[in-house]
């Protein structure tokens, strides 16, 4: 949470301190033109010339506006003052190249707006999924550097313990020594007194050393190396997203596939429970057995033919 505060703190103050006085200025002035002579009013259109206007075709329509906005021009306009000012001030940026290069940059690509502390840009606006995305690539990589970082930790720590382990077995020489030697290892820090003069025990494991070699040892009497294959290095599969979407796409495939393996069993049942058709010839028609095709539920079937031989009359129900 720190370091999501400290990202946003960064990214407040760049976007603050990236304009200097002279944007400012447009700003204000930007806005207030927007004020006075309406909502999307720019340098151009106020003086009426388009944007790729020569330096001479500026000068030319200011002096042309500036003759409508003179203050002796409107006598009792208290607004026309106000306007003839930024009404310069418009005509010096754009016969400035310096200036008018930086004012057509916002020109092109939108005037940030006031918002209380400072200028933003508002002409984007993310939305709901462009947030979720920025939050979800944020937290996976902020997982995955914690993930690295505690990778790196267990390493260090692996290193130590089997440095350790050697010195136990080896001696202060650290001279290998053939065969396996059963060493005890402390993981809980080295002995130590407590205020009463006590002698206090760090947790110590069973461990062997063979050779090059380190293993620990279980009370059942299996080894276990000890190596920096031990550790999980971080994996952009293993963050939380990537994970989920994993877990998901295989929990959907292993239901469609029990559903196709449930559907074949059933298919096959129905076969099986269906008519023989190798029948023997006690089974046929004729040879005083009920034949799967006589058989009616409730017994209502009535044969095709009456006694003698004549053929009985199909009866519609209504």
């Amino acid at each position: 949470m720190r370091l999501l505060s400290f990202l946003v703190f960064i990214i407040f103050c760049a976007t603050v301190l990236a304009w200097d006085k002279e944007d400012h200025e447009i700003f204000d002035l930007v806005s207030a033109i927007e004020g006075s002579e309406g909502r999307g009013t720019t340098f151009y259109s106020w003086l009426d010339v388009p944007s790729t206007a020569s330096t001479s075709e500026i000068a030319k329509a200011y002096r042309k506006l500036s003759i409508q906005l003179h203050p002796d021009k409107n006598p009792g306009n208290k607004k026309i003052a106000e306007r003839f000012a930024r009404l310069g001030v418009v005509s010096a940026i754009l016969r400035n190249p310096a200036s008018r290069k930086r004012y057509d940059f916002f020109y092109k690509n939108g005037v940030p707006k006031w918002r209380g502390t400072g200028y933003y840009y508002s002409r984007f606006r993310p939305g709901l999924g462009t947030v979720l995305t920025f939050l979800i690539i944020l937290s996976s990589g902020m997982q995955y550097f914690i993930h690295l970082s505690n990778y790196k930790r267990d390493l260090r720590r692996i290193e130590d313990v089997v440095r350790e382990a050697r010195l136990a077995a080896w001696g202060p020489k650290m001279v290998p020594v053939e065969g396996q030697r059963k060493v005890k290892v402390n993981m809980r820090g080295r002995q130590r007194y407590d205020e009463d003069g006590n002698l206090i025990g760090g947790k110590t494991i069973d461990m062997v050393v063979s050779g090059d070699a380190v293993y620990v040892l279980d009370p059942d009497g299996d080894m276990h190396p000890v190596d920096s294959d031990t550790a999980t290095p971080p994996t952009v599969r293993g963050t939380w997203f990537l994970a989920l979407v994993h877990s998901a796409y295989s929990f959907s495939l292993n239901k469609i596939k029990g559903n196709h393996i449930e559907a074949q069993t059933v298919e096959g049942l129905e076969i099986d429970d269906g008519y023989d058709s190798t029948a023997t010839g006690s089974d046929q028609a004729g040879s005083g057995t009920v034949t799967p095709q006589e058989a009616v539920v409730g017994g209502n079937r009535k044969p095709a033919t009456k006694a003698g031989g004549k053929r009985r009359k199909a009866v519609r129900k209504r």
